[in-house]
């Protein structure tokens, strides 16, 4: 095993353990039969962890998978984090405040024989990846972000709406849509060209004292982040709405906003040549998702 192969295995738990592997028999890798979840590691503890895990287990309940107890998750978290804190600290000065880190958590039905039909007594297989919190352009929280508007067209499967599964063809494709470095995400339309997501994050409009964000029962993401802001659009005084948004609906938008767990959210500026001016939006919902009492 080289050096940095265990740099590698020291951010990685496959079954609570950094030494072991996945079975190429394994449903997540053959059929990604499986579900997954990222989360922010703030000041050592998973953010929102009551709420991502509440999330992780429905969408397993949904596909029939065994989800592993909070408790479980929670020490390999936790172990996790000690590795990764010890590296991070000899890596960097002092001075930096405490180390931040996103969590993957991927949850598979486990091992079978070939062919689709699901094992009776399937062992279900847990990954947790622990990586770098991700550095962010200054500019997207200050003035906002572009968007490339994809050509790719969701297709419709109410009985997968929703979660997070990981069959994520469509959102590869899709990002495979743009190079350009500017743009920092691509809005997903369904056959009906209503919009439905981008490709890594969900996406509101604000029109007037209305915030809207598109219907998820035949496809997409149905994202924490985006349900924290429908419980929190009451105190900025807007009235939530779930509905289908058409793609021209969109571009009369007051303000567009798209979120995600890791930054919070953002303001669109610019989209399908269209410029919107500076606005805060985006600004208020990222200090309340900060607030301690919006987390559960």
């Amino acid at each position: 095993m080289t050096a940095s192969q265990t740099n590698k295995s020291k951010h990685v738990l496959i079954n609570g353990q950094q030494d072991e592997s996945l079975s190429p028999f394994d449903r997540g890798f053959s059929y990604g039969d499986g579900v997954f979840r990222t989360l922010p590691v703030i000041k050592g503890h998973p953010d929102s962890w009551l709420d991502h895990y509440k999330k992780l287990m429905s969408d397993c309940h949904v596909l029939g998978i065994v989800c592993p107890s909070a408790e479980i998750l929670l020490s390999d978290i936790e172990k996790l984090i000690q590795a990764s804190s010890s590296e991070q600290s000899k890596k960097q000065t002092p001075s930096k405040e405490t180390p931040s880190f996103v969590i993957k958590i991927i949850i598979t039905r486990g091992e079978s024989e070939r062919g689709y039909a699901m094992p009776a007594l399937a062992q279900p297989s847990r990954v947790l990846i622990c990586s770098d919190f991700p550095t962010y352009p200054e500019s997207s929280f200050v003035e906002g972000v572009k968007l490339h508007l994809c050509n790719l067209r969701l297709s419709h499967q109410p009985l997968l709406a929703g979660i997070k599964h990981l069959n994520r063809l469509e959102n590869v494709i899709a990002r495979a849509e743009w190079q350009d470095s500017n743009i920092i995400d691509g809005v997903l339309l369904d056959a009906n060209n209503m919009v439905i997501e981008c490709t890594s994050s969900n996406i509101f409009a604000r029109f007037g004292t209305q915030l809207h964000t598109p219907d998820l029962s035949n496809c997409g993401v149905a994202g924490l982040t985006r349900q924290r802001i429908l419980e929190l659009a009451g105190d900025l005084s807007l009235q939530r709405s779930v509905s289908n948004i058409s793609l021209s609906h969109l571009m009369q938008a007051d303000e567009i906003i798209i979120c995600n767990s890791l930054f919070g959210a953002w303001q669109v500026r610019e989209f399908n040549h269209q410029h919107w001016p500076q606005l805060p939006l985006a600004n208020q919902l990222r200090t309340l998702l900060k607030s301690p009492h919006a987390h559960h």
